[in-house]
Formats: structure tokens, C-alpha cells, sequence
């Protein structure tokens, strides 16, 4: 069997210079780590990291209809969303399941932006079009000359001044207030080097943090401007940190926290399906008719020592009982302790139960905690 050839972002090249580690991420050619895991997430939660997330997918929707189409295809109520601000929603199967979380951005009444999951890009794309028929939009597979860039970590507003806004950074339409009075899950945009430059307050690591979007052509260019501004505060990272910096922030990975056969609700997300403000949308039948009984759901786990329980490994009650399985775990590279996100029996999901979690035929006595594990000051 012929195997498939990675794709590549655009930024490539830069890796490869800072002597990256690649990995294979959903048929991609990513960046994993460029020297320390460890030190790459101390980076991003003391100063800053800078992060290639040019394998995201991104969708636009055009039209008269673009925010009833939407409304229609996710579980959240786009249409009540402003120009200039992000929502993060879910894509449902008709049975409730979750195809994808996404964030999307309004970046003009008749005009969104979807961001997809690098492994769901195709799938959503497909989803989205099959959704948007009958309506008034066109859906448009922007993806393969989009690439995002993010700067994460309380640093990061300081680079991103630095950056962007002095006389030689080949960036207009921007004012320091763009930047200082932006607040959580909102946007802008301005022109960078004569091409449309967004610029999110939206992140996946729990600390304060951008997300930049430019054409592939703008990518290194804006990369190396944002690493020079950033010096010695801003440090490449890649996925391995990533991942250990959303888990303590408590926040879901598709393929782990979130799938097409779990529920919403499963993972404390019902909130996101916009039951009671807005009229039928995909999968809306399944929520409304949704039965908790036996249903596990996501919780924190927190151990000592220096083992933890990953992904697939049994959780069970004090008395022997298997009553769920871990779907994320990991030594905490902040707290210095293992934590895990599990799904377990709602009979012995109440804080502060105690559990043994089996790390490689051996018990790990762990406790049920809230999440986050780590919220930034």
C-alpha cells in the first residue's frame, strides 16, 4: 500500500530551521516540540509561545442567509452573534452526537468564518454544504491558502503591540486600542502587507493569547516579525505542549473528550445547543430528548507520585468496580502532579470521590476534582 504524503503548512521551512521534531497530526507534517516539552509549556504560561496552527480548517460562509444557514447547521444561535465577535459551538450528528467543536467568527452580517478541527476539516466542509442547501449562502473551503498563527501566554498583548504596531510593520488599519480593549472571544482585522490580516482574543492553552489569520503568502513573514518583537519572551511551541496546556485548562479534545458518540451534556457542554432561543436545528430532537441515566460524564481527576493515567485507562471505584475510563491524562507540567479528564458512572462523579485509576496493570489511587485544573491569575 502506497502511503499518503503529508501535507505541510507554510511555514514548514521555519521549523525546520529551529530544528523541530515532526509528527504526523491528521495528515499533516506538524511541529511537536522544538526542544523541551516541558520548557515550551513553562514559556507559554510565564511569558509567551508562538504556535503554527496553519492544519486548522477554515470555512466561510457568504449570503444573505450565511447566519440562518448556520443556525441550522450548529447547536449554538449564530444569527445572535455581532460583527466582530467569536462564539465556540458544536457540530451535531442527528442523534446528538458531536461532529466537531468550531469557533466561528461574524466578520460581516452576510459573512462568517468557521474554524474546524484539523481531522474534521473535510467532514465539516461537507457537513456545512449539505446543511447551507435550501438557503441563501455559499460555502467556501478557505483552508488551502489560510494560515493561523497564535501567540499564547500573558506576554502576549505586549509582543503583539511590539509586533504589529510600529512604523515598519507593514500593518495598517490598526490602533493600540484595537489590541488593549479587546476583550475575550472578539476580533479585528486591518491589512497586512496589502492582504487582510485577523487578529482573535481566542486561544486553547488557558492563558491569555491571540490567534492571527493571514494568507499563506504573509505566513513567515508575519511569523518572523512576531518572534523578533517577541525576543526572549516569546518561545516556539509545538503540539506536545499544547496538548498538556489545554488538558490543565480543562478544555475537550475531539477525539477524546468529544466524539459522535458522546452527548453534549456528557461533557458539561449542553449549554452550547441553543434549545430555548431559537427555532429547529440539526440535532436538535436528540438534545430535548436526551436521557442522563447512565450516561457517563466528564470529570477531573487529580493523583500523587509521578505516574498518570492516560487515555483508554480504567477508572474504578474503591470497592473494585470499573466506572469509567480516563480520556485525557498527564503529569502536570504546572501543578507537578498527575491529572486526567475521565468519564465516569454519574453515581461517582460527586467531587471529592475517591477512585483508582489502572496506569499499566498498576493502581493509582486519584480523587475526583472540579475542573479547570489550572485557571491563570
Amino acid at each position: 500500500m502506497v502511503e499518503q504524503e503529508l501535507r505541510s503548512t507554510p511555514l514548514e521551512a521555519v521549523h525546520e530551521e529551529l530544528g523541530a521534531s515532526f509528527t504526523d497530526f491528521a495528515g499533516w507534517r506538524m511541529p511537536v516540540r522544538y526542544g523541551s516539552d516541558l520548557a515550551e509549556h513553562a514559556a507559554v504560561r510565564r511569558s509567551a509561545g508562538i504556535f503554527d496552527l496553519s492544519h486548522m480548517g477554515e470555512i466561510r460562509l457568504r449570503g444573505p442567509q450565511a447566519a440562518d444557514a448556520l443556525d441550522h447547521a450548529l447547536a449554538g444561535k449564530m444569527s445572535a452573534m455581532s460583527v466582530g465577535r467569536a462564539k465556540y459551538s458544536v457540530l451535531l450528528t442527528e442523534e446528538g452526537g458531536v461532529i466537531d467543536d468550531v469557533i466561528t467568527y461574524r466578520l460581516a452580517e452576510d459573512h462568517f468564518l468557521v474554524i474546524a478541527n484539523a481531522s474534521n476539516a473535510a467532514v465539516d466542509l461537507e457537513e456545512l454544504t449539505a446543511r447551507a442547501q435550501g438557503f441563501d449562502v455559499r460555502v467556501e473551503d478557505a483552508s488551502a491558502d489560510t494560515a493561523l498563527i497564535a501567540v499564547q501566554g500573558p506576554a502576549s498583548e505586549e509582543i503583539l503591540r511590539r509586533a504589529l504596531l510600529g512604523a515598519d510593520s507593514a500593518v495598517e488599519g490598526l490602533a493600540a486600542e484595537d489590541l488593549t480593549g479587546m476583550k475575550n472571544y472578539r476580533f479585528t482585522t486591518a491589512s497586512y502587507r496589502g492582504q487582510e490580516l485577523l487578529i482573535a482574543r481566542t486561544g486553547y492553552t488557558g492563558e491569555d493569547g491571540f490567534e492571527l489569520y493571514v494568507p499563506h503568502a504573509q505566513a513567515t513573514a508575519l511569523w518572523e516579525q512576531l518572534t523578533a518583537a517577541g525576543g526572549e519572551e516569546l518561545t516556539p511551541c509545538g503540539l506536545a505542549c499544547r496538548d498538556t496546556l489545554r488538558l490543565e485548562a480543562g478544555m475537550p479534545l475531539y477525539g477524546n473528550e468529544l466524539g459522535r458518540d458522546i452527548a453534549p451534556a456528557q461533557t458539561g457542554m449542553g449549554r452550547l445547543a441553543a434549545v430555548t432561543s431559537k427555532q429547529d436545528f440539526v440535532g436538535r430532537a436528540a438534545v430535548e430528548a436526551y436521557d442522563p441515566t447512565d450516561r457517563r460524564i466528564l470529570v477531573g481527576l487529580t493523583a500523587e507520585g509521578r505516574r498518570a493515567g492516560r487515555a483508554g485507562s480504567a477508572v474504578r471505584a474503591a470497592d473494585g468496580t470499573e466506572i469509567g475510563h480516563v480520556s485525557s491524562g498527564a503529569l502536570s507540567p504546572t501543578l507537578g502532579h498527575p491529572i486526567a479528564m475521565a468519564f465516569v458512572h454519574p453515581d461517582h462523579a460527586e467531587t471529592g470521590t475517591d477512585v483508582v485509576i489502572d496506569v499499566r496493570g498498576k493502581d493509582l489511587p486519584a480523587r475526583i476534582v472540579d475542573l479547570p485544573f489550572y485557571t491563570r491569575s
